[in-house]
């Protein structure tokens, strides 16, 4: 898969098959879509391309909106690649591109960078300034430029509409398996391992402190949690803690992972975290020999729970 940063970077001039869309997830509903495009390029000798944004609109349209995405945008890539897509672009969201009237972005970007020979898009799909044109206005628009325009319908979004939110609310809620199965994938978390407190070396719990660099991520509901990650090129387990350390009087969220069966220094190394399940929610315990029962208790679910596990 080919990666460009703007629209103008895209110099492929072989006609194209293209889809358009934020597509935070890349859950099962959008791989559906994804899927069609790839078929329909391959079928019809096209590139298949997929357009899509960042930051997210919400993010540059409207400033006090807290919105959390499923993916990092280095996430989304990875999982876009899996695809089969020929090429990504990630165009730039400002001010200035949201006032493209629907013509100059049909000309000017679909048309004259991508060589459009087909679009595949939802039939609610809006473009241009004010979002004022429709997909009726891109089939005339079709008509001028010589490209087809190829509808999703109703029922096929509807589905990817109530994947993406079943998706937030099941995580927002801890609910790790609903959200995998809408994924089709384990739910991840990735940043760098930083120092933290070492409050888990005194109870024999060493944990690894995880730092995301995107504050936009969306982090599961408070609790803890099994999880898989690679360490040393091996797949390691672990109890991830998300939360306040209350029990010792925290304050500050922090994701804390206690690997199963591994010793080593993490400090500054990447990590990725793809979450298994739910063991509990966060509690306050009197003590810090209690909080050590708890974990306790954590280590023998998960290591019991990773019997059936595949």
């Amino acid at each position: 898969m080919n990666e460009y940063s703007s629209a103008a970077d895209y110099k492929n001039k072989r006609p194209s098959v293209v889809t358009i869309g934020t597509f935070d997830g890349v859950h099962i509903g959008h791989r559906a879509i994804l899927k069609r495009l790839v078929n329909t390029a391959r079928r019809e000798d096209l590139d298949s391309v997929l357009l899509t944004f960042f930051p997210h609109p919400r993010m540059v349209l409207q400033k006090d909106s807290n919105i959390k995405l499923i993916n990092t945008i280095e996430e989304r890539k990875a999982l876009i690649e899996q695809t089969g897509l020929d090429h990504l672009i990630v165009h730039p969201f400002t001010i200035a591109f949201s006032r493209l009237t629907a013509l100059e972005f049909v000309r000017d970007i679909l048309v004259n960078k991508l060589n459009i020979k087909k679009i595949v898009i939802g039939y609610d799909h809006r473009f241009g300034r004010n979002r004022n044109a429709n997909i009726e206005d891109l089939k005339e628009f079709g008509d001028t430029y010589g490209f087809e325009v190829e509808e999703i319908s109703a029922q096929e979004l509807d589905h990817v509409a109530i994947s993406s939110t079943k998706v937030r609310k099941a995580l927002n809620h801890g609910d790790i398996a609903t959200a995998n199965d809408y994924l089709g994938y384990p739910f991840m978390l990735s940043g760098t391992i930083v120092k933290g407190k070492a409050i888990g070396r005194t109870i024999q719990y060493p944990t690894a402190n995880l730092n995301l660099e995107e504050n936009y991520k969306l982090i599961p509901k408070n609790g803890v949690y099994i999880v898989k990650a690679k360490l040393d090129s091996k797949t390691v387990f672990g109890c991830t803690s998300i939360g306040t350390n209350p029990t010792v009087g925290g304050t500050q969220k922090t994701i804390e992972t206690f690997f199963l069966d591994y010793s080593g220094d993490l400090y500054d190394q990447k990590l990725q975290l793809e979450f298994v399940t739910h063991i509990r929610d966060e509690a306050t315990f009197a003590s810090l020999e209690d909080l050590k029962k708890a974990i306790q208790n954590d280590e023998a679910f998960a290591r019991e729970f990773l019997k059936t596990y595949e």
